[in-house]
């Protein structure tokens, strides 16, 4: 739920810091004091369209923050959407932040973290729900509608597995009809890779092959070069017949030694030279184990060179680098399966009919579903209708035939007529504002159980309306306020008396001149004034103010 609300310098408004409470919340005032101001600041913050305009004036930027509880959590798409978008914090909950310069450039935050208007409003559909004259509401949506019916109906796996089985089927359908318009092409394409997966099968190019056959080629191709230098470095350290190296480095160690005896000065030197001599010995060792190894074979550096031949000309012949080949074998191998098991058309065509009918047992299943919900929740609405001053108005649920698509066999659409004697139309159409405030008020508070989002707001849904109505409107708006977080912009002191939570927005003037608005808790007392003030106007009289007791006691 939306636990505070916080306004700098936004429209007519300096400063102001809100503290919500679950259950139903009024906001009451005199016309123009800014009362949808405080909307129109929450839908900012929740991604809606601002410009400088918004800045008040004399300001340098509109701040707006709107803090959402922990028990977000409990919301689980809200939950989950934070997660898919790293922007979920340890502490649970949601904060978001819109700011607007007096420029007209725009900054949106999420839990502290930059954000887009665009991702505030993919957050903010799941956090809050709008209703109003003037607001864009979901139900006027017909995805939304559709959602609402099928949450209404229970039937959000039955939805869920038939958008599964839908693109299950098309996926396959349009693989068939590629083929079906494409088979000569195919054919090709398969004969093209048959005879490419078939010549590189026979060079059999294993992976690194190409850099061992090199540097194989390179050290036969000098074979000659490498025994020779071997050879005369064996030679110079320890076979040559005038003093090799190592003989006379062993002689001057030993002299050295015993001359260290008689001056330890010269043991160090000693220290020095013997681990040269060992490194020789060592070399000496290593030189001959290679002449062991390394010999004349031409035969062997044919066949080498004959096989660098072959793996280079097969990877000019397909275009890729020489150690690549490998894998480009099994790139072609794989395309060759999928083109193999594509070209047997009726597999696939059986294989299509059978995900078809699998679809359609699916979405028959949802439309019988939707059918029986459609009924009841059209008979429900129109029996609220009747209260909220709309005698004789009807709402329908039309579940309006159509292809086959990933929501079912129908388009669910929402329609409304006014009053006796008149044709039903889409609830998007409906001329009246304050008719479909109220009908929508009808369809929240009966859908609320379906319905997972946990604030809704009300922007005057009582236009047109007083007496008695006015007091089913209250009941039903504090009833939806057991289920839900309930925020309500009125004019009404029946409804306003129903609420737990009352705030009173006035207009005033500050030390410099400029007028803004102020928003205010009331207590018990105050409660008593301000519904005496909107049951007798200007004039507060014994009467009024007892009135206004009755209607809070009541």
């Amino acid at each position: 739920m939306l636990r505070t609300l916080s306004i700098r310098d936004f429209v007519i408004v300096e400063s102001i810091e809100l503290e919500f409470s679950a259950g139903f919340t009024v906001f009451t005032g005199e016309t123009g004091a800014g009362k949808s101001i405080l909307i129109d600041a929450l839908t900012l913050a929740l991604g809606g369209r601002g410009d400088a305009s918004v800045v008040r004036e004399g300001a340098a930027k509109a701040d707006i923050t709107a803090d959402f509880a922990a028990d977000v959590a409990a919301n689980q798409q809200a939950a989950d959407w934070l997660a898919a978008h790293e922007f979920a914090v340890e502490e649970g909950g949601a904060l978001l932040r819109r700011v607007i310069d007096n420029a007209g450039r725009s900054k949106a935050y999420i839990n502290g973290v930059a954000a887009t208007a665009a991702q505030l409003r993919e957050l903010g559909d799941l956090l809050v729900d709008i209703h109003g004259q003037h607001a864009h509401q979901s139900l006027m949506k017909t995805e939304a509608q559709r959602v609402l019916l099928d949450g209404q109906a229970g039937a959000d796996g039955d939805a869920r597995a038939v958008a599964a089985a839908y693109k299950a089927w098309r996926a396959l359908a349009k693989q068939l009809e590629e083929f079906e318009a494409n088979a000569a092409n195919v054919l090709y394409e398969r004969e093209r890779l048959e005879w490419q997966v078939n010549e590189l099968e026979k060079l059999a190019v294993k992976p690194g092959e190409w850099a061992e056959v090199s540097n194989e080629q390179s050290r036969l191709s000098h074979a000659a070069s490498l025994l020779e230098g071997a050879q005369e470095a064996l030679a110079v350290i320890s076979e040559a017949e005038d003093h090799p190296i190592l003989s006379q480095l062993s002689s001057l160690n030993q002299k050295l030694g015993k001359l260290a005896d008689i001056d330890t000065g010269l043991q160090a030197i000693v220290d020095l030279i013997e681990p040269a001599r060992i490194q020789l010995q060592e070399a000496v060792y290593a030189l001959n184990d290679y002449l062991d190894r390394v010999d004349l074979d031409p035969e062997r550096l044919r066949k080498v060179e004959a096989r660098m031949d072959a793996i280079h000309s097969a990877a000019r012949k397909f275009r890729v680098p020489e150690e690549q080949l490998p894998e480009e074998h099994s790139k072609l191998a794989e395309r060759l399966a999928q083109i193999a098991d594509a070209s047997d058309i009726e597999g696939l065509r059986k294989q299509e009919e059978k995900l078809k009918a699998a679809y359609l047992t699916a979405a028959q299943r949802l439309s019988a579903t939707r059918v029986q919900a459609a009924a009841q929740l059209g008979g429900a609405v129109t029996r609220a209708m009747q209260e909220l001053n709309m005698t004789g108005g009807r709402f329908e649920v039309a579940l309006n035939a159509c292809e086959p698509a990933a929501y079912g066999l129908e388009q669910v659409e929402f329609l409304v007529a006014g009053h006796a004697g008149v044709a039903a139309r889409p609830l998007a159409k409906v001329a009246s504002g304050g008719e479909l405030a109220r009908i929508s008020l009808a369809i929240s508070v009966i859908t609320s159980n379906a319905t997972t989002v946990p604030t809704l707001i009300f922007d005057e849904v009582d236009s047109g309306i007083g007496g008695g109505v006015a007091e089913v409107v209250g009941r039903l708006l504090r009833r939806l306020g057991q289920e839900r977080q309930v925020l309500c912009v009125t004019h009404l002191p029946q409804v306003a008396s129903q609420a737990g939570q009352h705030f009173q927005v006035a207009k005033g003037t500050l030390d410099n001149g400029k007028t803004a608005s102020r928003i205010e808790v009331l207590d018990a007392k105050s409660r008593v004034e301000e519904i005496a003030r909107m049951l007798g106007g200007l004039e507060i009289t014994a009467t009024t103010r007892k009135h206004a007791r009755e209607l809070l006691a009541s």
